[in-house]
């Protein structure tokens, strides 16, 4: 599947621009990790524009992101892009066993965590965000306490990547995209 089809499914599917932010970040971070480990960075990519492409029609742990599956098959969505989407969550109970599907996981929750921060900041930006400042919001447990620590430390170990490298990884994927998701801020890119 190509990058054109998966966002023509997005923009049928999704209407909130935080959500298509959020995916084009967890997208970002795929391809940047995919040139990182020599993978199919397209395929990568895909997966992570697509992850949640269900939630605003099936908004409840229970449903996402399975009930969209059928959803996805009807579009001829490669079989492991759809494993990964499945596997993207611990609520499913879909095995992560592939590299991809480790790197989605990795880098979904953690995309939201970076946001947050960058958004609290005073120049609201990603060029200018270190991952100092992501460590002192992450010991605060109030604040953004829908970015799940656990799963996103979870989501490091499984994918073989120490956490505070994998969120100056996801940082530096973020910062390609920055205008496009809102996060260019005040800040000039470097």
């Amino acid at each position: 599947m190509d990058r054109v089809t998966a966002f023509t499914i997005v923009e049928k599917y999704i209407k909130s621009p935080n959500l298509i932010n959020h995916m084009l970040s967890v997208e970002a971070a795929m391809r940047f990790y995919a040139k990182k480990l020599n993978q199919d960075e397209e395929l990568w990519g895909v997966t992570g524009l697509l992850h949640d492409f269900d939630w605003e029609i099936h908004p409840t742990a229970e449903e996402h992101p399975v009930m969209g599956e059928p959803i996805l098959r009807e579009y001829g969505t490669p079989d492991n892009i759809i494993n990964a989407i499945l596997s993207h969550g611990d609520h499913t109970g879909y095995p992560r066993t592939t590299l991809l599907d480790k790197g989605l996981f990795a880098c979904d929750e953690i995309t939201g965590l970076i946001t947050a921060v960058a958004l609290v900041r005073p120049s609201k930006s990603l060029y200018d965000l270190k991952v100092k400042s992501v460590k002192k919001k992450w010991k605060d447990k109030s604040f953004a306490a829908g970015a799940n620590r656990e799963e996103i430390t979870k989501g490091a170990q499984e994918f073989g990547v120490e956490l505070w490298e994998h969120t100056e990884n996801v940082i530096l994927a973020m910062r390609s995209i920055a205008p496009q998701i809102g996060l260019a801020g005040n800040v000039s890119p470097e």
